[in-house]
């Protein structure tokens, strides 16, 4: 895949911001002070599942412009690591990495972030970039969910955890039947935050089986 392709694939920050003027999730993040709305997914996703608790130790995937990042600070008292390809304004308490989560190096950084632990929990909420062509999309949506999978399997401690949004399509059972491989316990869950209209769904894995 070429370098302009990936920085469109794998990174956040440039997600469709339409019809946010009639969106309540968009304004009380904004009356909050979370940075997207796209935090209170998180929030709810972590009432249901106890993903993130207070010693656990975060990495937040394709995590510009830094939603979950402020709610993963909040939940948990240890290390927080947000990776992306674009630029993460700073947040207290809060370590960030511009990098691509394809890549070895990427993987050495958040390892020496964590003195060579290996976490607690990895989450992504990355999309790609739309194209129009619905096909292409959700392709793209599993590549990257992949790509998160093979990253989390990399960093992730037994018993850890993982969330991934992926659109739903053909190939949605691929990928859960490839998280099943890996965790205990697999979930697909839709946040009451998500837009009604919106095809996005998480899959929660818990409890990692190196």
């Amino acid at each position: 895949m070429a370098k302009n392709k990936k920085s469109k694939v794998f990174s956040n920050a440039r997600s469709s911001r339409t019809s946010n003027q009639k969106d309540k999730y968009y304004w009380r993040a904004k009356s909050e002070g979370y940075r997207s709305r796209a935090s209170y997914k998180l929030i709810q996703i972590n009432d249901k599942y106890n993903v993130i608790k207070k010693r656990s130790i975060v990495v937040d995937l394709g995590a510009a412009p830094g939603g979950w990042l402020q709610i993963a600070r909040n939940l948990s008292d240890e290390k927080v690591i947000g990776v992306d390809l674009c630029k993460i304004a700073l947040l207290d308490n809060v370590e960030t990495i511009r990098g691509d989560i394809t890549a070895d190096v990427t993987i050495q950084k958040i390892m020496k972030k964590t003195n060579d632990k290996n976490v607690d929990v990895v989450i992504c909420d990355a999309a790609p970039s739309l194209s129009g062509n619905w096909s292409l999309d959700h392709a793209r949506s599993i590549d990257l969910s992949k790509s998160a999978l093979s990253c989390a399997k990399k960093i992730l401690k037994p018993g850890g955890d993982f969330v991934v949004k992926v659109f739903q399509g053909d190939m949605f059972k691929s990928i859960m039947d490839e998280i099943r491989l890996d965790f205990e316990f697999v979930r697909a869950f839709t946040p009451r935050a998500s837009r009604s209209q919106s095809a996005e769904i998480y899959v929660i894995g818990k409890r990692f089986k190196l």
